[in-house]
């Protein structure tokens, strides 16, 4: 999809860990959407890259990191563990919104998180930990139970979208919505299984998560 005219476009590391990240801006952005990827995956993901171009064409600044730094990624290969510290995950989240908060370029943008599968749990524990400066959170085929206590501590409106065919999911999706105290809703995207393959599923994420975004990051005087 083309994402229209960009200003800035970037590879960045992010401290203290150095973790790499991708960073799109295009013109007259209104805020900045940080993404945080499922287990096993990287920035690179091509799921996430599509839902990243989608949202630029609708305004909005993006980052995509790798949760890991290089030689985590080693590890993590041999071991699989490190894909699902939740901690650690949303450390390098809260760093990378810290970041943000902090360049020329972004600290004006208000910031929302995507995150997918445990991404979506690292990025509402996230979320929880910097109350202040998330202003919405979308979860595609998330583990929001991997967020624990810190469900009832997210402030962020958070949109939740699963697949029909992800039962399992759909199931720990609704246990979490009873723990979310902000607004928050959940979508389900008709004959999706969990990676969203199937025709028109994906560009149906997409425009879910951009109207959210939409709503929750744009300042008033911007509409």
């Amino acid at each position: 999809m083309n994402s229209g005219p960009v200003a800035v476009e970037r590879a960045v590391h992010i401290p203290p860990d150095g973790v790499q990240g991708d960073l799109v801006i295009p013109e007259r952005a209104f805020g900045i959407v940080v993404f945080a990827h499922g287990s096993g995956s990287s920035r690179h993901s091509s799921r996430n890259r599509y839902v990243a171009s989608v949202l630029q064409g609708g305004g909005l600044a993006t980052l995509l990191i790798d949760l890991l730094t290089s030689e985590e990624e080693q590890v993590d290969m041999r071991t699989a563990q490190l894909r699902f510290d939740i901690p650690l995950l949303a450390r390098r989240l809260v760093d990378a919104t810290d970041w943000a908060a902090s360049q020329p370029e972004t600290r004006e943008l208000n910031i929302g998180y995507f995150g997918a599968s445990t991404g979506a749990g690292a990025a509402l524990v996230a979320a929880a930990g910097r109350p202040s400066a998330i202003g919405a959170v979308v979860s595609r085929g998330g583990r929001p139970d991997l967020a624990g206590e810190s469900l009832p501590l997210v402030k962020a409106p958070t949109l939740l979208i699963v697949g029909s065919r992800d039962a399992d999911v759909i199931d720990l999706n609704h246990r979490a919505q009873r723990e979310l105290r902000p607004e928050n809703r959940l979508e389900i995207v008709a004959g999706a299984t969990h990676l969203f393959e199937e025709a028109g599923t994906l560009e149906r994420v997409a425009d879910l998560a951009r109207s959210w975004f939409e709503l929750h990051l744009r300042k008033p005087q911007e509409e």
